[in-house]
């Protein structure tokens, strides 16, 4: 899984941030690693030169193997809460978007039936 970051001029950390994230990403997404071929993280700043309530956002977008890409955003006070919220939610959406592709039996369905 190839994990890529992508930050605005108003976010500040640098190469240690994008390390950060990308160990973060590696470890709470690892369970999906068979699934997904890249993470792509965005991080922007909301209100660039204020800072404030909610204003570092992050959006993940999930390429997953054989189907649409799977997208989250979080906003937060800080990069890295904003960060957290983004990946947790990513997890459930990857959950429940691969969960859909079999059925209760592990067996895949129809609809990921290849013609």
């Amino acid at each position: 899984m190839q994990i890529q970051v992508h930050t605005d001029d108003h976010v500040q950390g640098g190469e240690s941030l994008a390390q950060w994230i990308q160990e973060e990403a590696s470890t709470r997404l690892a369970r999906f690693k068979d699934n997904v071929t890249r993470v792509e993280v965005f991080l922007t700043g909301v209100d660039s030169p204020k800072s404030g309530e909610g204003d570092k956002r992050c959006r993940l977008e999930a390429r997953v193997a054989g189907r649409q890409p799977v997208a989250v955003m979080a906003d937060a006070d800080k990069l890295a809460a904003a960060f957290t919220a983004a990946v947790d939610k990513l997890a459930r959406a990857l959950d429940n978007d691969l969960g859909r592709a079999k059925d209760i039996h592990g067996r895949d369905t129809i609809r990921a039936a290849q013609e």
